[in-house]
């Protein structure tokens, strides 16, 4: 057999991965039971009315032949309706929205449709561990994109070389930073596009997780935005469909299109009782979405209250369910890991600029939460 292709020897290893290999170690390990506040992982699922779509539409017989490759149209229609009626976006659900088998998948997937061999990608840093993946795959080249704390972890387009870039990916709410997008950057990131002739990504995943009384802010609602890009939804946050593998690429019709002309090369389609039960969740009752913002908004506000007692700087937490926070000297997640027996996931996983900071969960259980705070208070004095 040959030697398996480069392009795999590209990719990164892959952080949660690594993260949660560390934390089944450490949990062996003889002391207290770890807590583990380090994933994302949604802790409560859909409603219940999504979950009775499934198991209907997965009894019909029509669920069992191959789906639409692009996607049931009365889902495109779904999710143009949200936007129209919750970001004030107006969309083209047959040129303008893409079904994609989980926002993940996507990621990956528009480095490949936007990107050349050798041209640049910006990414956010700190920023998802997994952007970079799909940008080996296409043998692009990674340009840290850093966000700057002095500004609100804004983009620092400033410090960037404007020749040959193909792709800026944008994520607010901010995983990991827990920002909602600083006043301007969405034009600012325009700009840019627009001089440049880069395409936009926008990963909207936390899109309606945000606190304070704030309104969920749509990249596409800023003009001239589907002009320049993209924007990622995910069912997996708003609705606790984390495992169901749903999400939607949606703007810029010409990317859409090149999206869609891949995906029908690689794969026939999601299974259809998912894409009904997609449609149950985007057109149903809503009160699940706020009943989630609220709890994970509860959670923020605790861990705010009890790290306020502590050395600890007062922690980041505007939207998503994480909360950012800056160690105090002489603290580290290894060291919160082997001594206090919490793991949370360490800032420079996310990239150079998040050294020294330390990604909470706030997708636990309260009784998860609250005894994770016991330790870190100590931990921090």
């Amino acid at each position: 057999m040959r030697p398996r292709p480069a392009r795999l020897d590209r990719l990164p290893q892959q952080y949660f991965t690594a993260l949660l290999a560390r934390v089944a170690e450490a949990a062996r390990a003889e002391g207290e039971p770890l807590i583990d506040l380090g994933r994302g992982n949604p802790e409560v699922g859909p409603p219940q009315h999504v979950i009775d779509r499934l198991t209907i539409a997965a009894a019909e017989e029509r669920a069992h032949g191959y789906p639409p490759f692009r996607g049931l149209p009365e889902l495109r229609q779904a999710i143009a309706e949200r936007y129209r009626t919750v970001y004030d976006v107006e969309l083209d659900p047959d040129t303008e929205v893409a079904v994609v088998p989980g926002t993940k998948t996507a990621l990956v997937e528009l480095a490949m449709v936007l990107a050349e061999r050798g041209s640049s990608v910006l990414l956010p840093d700190p920023g998802y561990p997994d952007y970079p993946s799909g940008v080996a795959l296409a043998a692009a080249r990674l340009v840290p994109l850093r966000l700057d704390p002095a500004t609100g972890w804004a983009p620092a387009f400033d410090e960037i070389r404007r020749d040959d870039v193909a792709a800026v990916y944008l994520n607010y709410p901010s995983n990991p930073c827990a920002v909602v997008a600083p006043p301007g950057v969405f034009s600012a990131a325009i700009r840019f596009a627009e001089e440049t002739q880069a395409a936009i990504v926008h990963d909207f995943a936390y899109g309606d997780l945000v606190f304070d009384g704030r309104d969920p802010e749509s990249f596409l609602a800023t003009p001239g935005a589907k002009a320049v890009g993209v924007e990622m939804f995910s069912m997996s946050k708003t609705y606790g469909m984390a495992g169901w593998r749903l999400g939607f690429v949606v703007g810029s019709s010409e990317i859409v299109e090149r999206l869609n002309l891949l995906q029908d090369h690689a794969r026939a389609g999601i299974f259809t009782a998912v894409q009904e039960a997609g449609i149950a969740a985007l057109t149903g009752p809503q009160d699940s979405v706020e009943q989630r913002r609220s709890r994970y908004e509860a959670r923020r506000d605790r861990v705010v209250a009890a790290l306020g007692e502590t050395r600890v700087r007062p922690p980041v937490s505007e939207g998503s369910f994480y909360v950012w926070l800056e160690l105090p000297e002489g603290v580290t997640a290894e060291r919160l890991l082997l001594e206090s027996r919490v793991a949370v996931a360490p800032g420079e996983g996310f990239g150079a600029t998040g050294a020294g900071w330390a990604r909470l969960s706030l997708a636990v259980t309260d009784e998860q939460l609250e005894r994770g705070l016991e330790r870190l208070v100590r931990a921090f004095g």
